[in-house]
């Protein structure tokens, strides 16, 4: 057997959830860090001075987004059993209030941790290029997690 076929056999083993969560990790920050460098190439509204402060924002973004939906999740637990439609209205708009404002939070913390190598533009001074950003990156990871998904087989032949 060639050697590249043992590689693919040992790939092929069932990955461990430590192994399953890097893979997810790696797979959304390569997307939200191709996101930045495309929004960087063809939009004038995000300007990045390099790839490693995409690098940086690719990561801190995906760090914060996960922060951001621990705290939304944890917000809505007070709504959780109740069906009344003002438990409704109040956690549409305590989810709404915690994903809108941590957009602006990432927005502080991006400028503080990466100066002026990030810069965010236009309406809003940059936040609505930045949330922009944020969607074009969930929607990017999305894409991805999706036809990784669909690759999934449930036959041993592959």
């Amino acid at each position: 057997m060639k050697q590249h076929h043992h590689a693919a056999l040992a790939s092929a083993a069932m990955p461990n959830t430590r192994q399953r969560l890097y893979i997810r990790y790696y797979v959304a920050i390569t997307a939200d860090l191709i996101v930045l460098g495309l929004l960087s190439q063809f939009w004038d509204r995000v300007q990045i001075s390099s790839f490693t402060s995409g690098l940086i924002a690719a990561i801190m973004l995906q760090l914060l987004l996960h922060v951001t939906l621990w705290i939304e999740h944890a917000a809505s637990q007070p709504f959780k059993d109740k069906t009344s439609w003002q438990a409704k209205v109040g956690r549409f708009f305590v989810a709404w209030f915690i994903l809108f404002s941590s957009k602006l939070v990432m927005l502080w913390m991006i400028g503080l941790v990466l100066g002026d190598s990030i810069h965010f533009s236009g309406a809003l001074h940059g936040a609505l290029a930045f949330i922009v950003t944020v969607v074009c990156m969930i929607l990017a990871e999305e894409l991805v997690f999706r036809a990784f998904g669909a690759l999934e087989t449930t036959d041993q032949q592959g």
